[in-house]
């Protein structure tokens, strides 16, 4: 089923003394009506079609809240799946900023709480947060519809885009990325490590964090563990590239460790880096999974 609009809010389709343009009209509002059980159209989305250009088109035109360009009505559905689209792409791009951000400021604030050195400074935050919005963040705004984006009802009017479902998940992710940010570096300090050693690893191990996050991004509820998640789509996998590209200049070229106060680090620390940074990707899976069984059994589904 292709959900468009509910009956309900449906409030008028206008001809405007075009033979076709009226005969299309009514037979939409026939339709509208029975849908509805009612003999008049009820309050809600006014549609206007406009076949070639006239008098009347052009003194109406102004009162819909819908235009619709040609005589065919599927143009409603394809705009209502490029809406959906854009919608969605916008939830998924705040789901990965919000908490890689809340990510980067816990993790400052749970130094101070317990009195510790920063484990990333105030000018290796600004090159994350520049990094990440060029590259990771940018990359979600060209996610093209998800499978059933036209299958799910619409959602409910004046509902929040920043939803009870997205505070949890930006909640959820930002814990994830504190714990092993902060872990990472105070692993290394207590195993000798320098502060410049243990703060490259330390912001090393938050970039990686939201590589793996960015593929979950990928689809709110929808599962990411499978080929179509991970290798799915180019602008993801070129930002990513690029981000690689990114972190090893700043861990490597000695201008970026004389201006960030970072150092290298070997193979064993990298290895431990993506370990840690890919528990987000799988923690994140068994979340998406718990609640599409909750979804599922309370009917709720495409309402988170």
């Amino acid at each position: 089923m292709v959900w468009c609009a509910a009956p309900a809010e449906v409030k008028a389709i206008h001809g405007f003394g075009d033979p076709l343009q009226d005969q299309a009209a009514d037979a939409f509002s026939l339709r509208v009506r029975a849908a509805a059980g009612q003999s008049e159209l009820p309050f809600g989305v006014e549609f206007s079609v406009s076949r070639g250009k006239s008098e009347a088109a052009s003194r109406n035109l102004a009162d819909a809240e819908m235009v619709l360009a040609d005589d065919n009505f599927a143009s409603i559905a394809h705009a209502v799946e490029e809406g959906r689209t854009v919608y969605d792409n916008l939830k998924k791009s705040i789901a990965f900023i919000l908490p890689t951000g809340g990510g980067e400021a816990l993790t400052i604030l749970t130094a101070i709480a317990f009195g510790r050195i920063l484990p990333i400074t105030a000018a290796q935050i600004l090159w994350i947060n520049m990094i990440t919005a060029v590259t990771l963040a940018l990359a979600l705004a060209f996610e093209a519809a998800e499978r059933d984006v036209m299958s799910r009802p619409p959602r409910k009017r004046g509902e929040p885009i920043l939803s009870g479902f997205l505070l949890w998940r930006i909640a959820f992710v930002s814990t994830i990325l504190v714990a092993g940010t902060f872990g990472m570096f105070l692993w290394q300090r207590e195993h000798g490590a320098s502060i410049e050693f243990a703060r490259t690893a330390a912001v090393n191990t938050l970039v990686m964090f939201e590589v793996f996050y960015l593929f979950n991004a990928r689809f709110l509820l929808a599962s990411s563990f499978n080929r179509a998640g991970i290798l799915g789509s180019r602008p993801v996998l070129i930002a990513v590239g690029l981000e690689i590209v990114f972190q090893l200049f700043f861990t490597y070229a000695p201008p970026m460790q004389i201006l960030f106060q970072t150092g290298a680090i070997d193979a064993v620390t990298w290895a431990e880096i993506v370990i840690i940074a890919s528990t987000v990707f799988f923690l994140v899976e068994v979340e998406k999974f718990v609640l599409r069984r909750f979804a599922n059994n309370s009917g709720e589904q495409g309402r988170l």
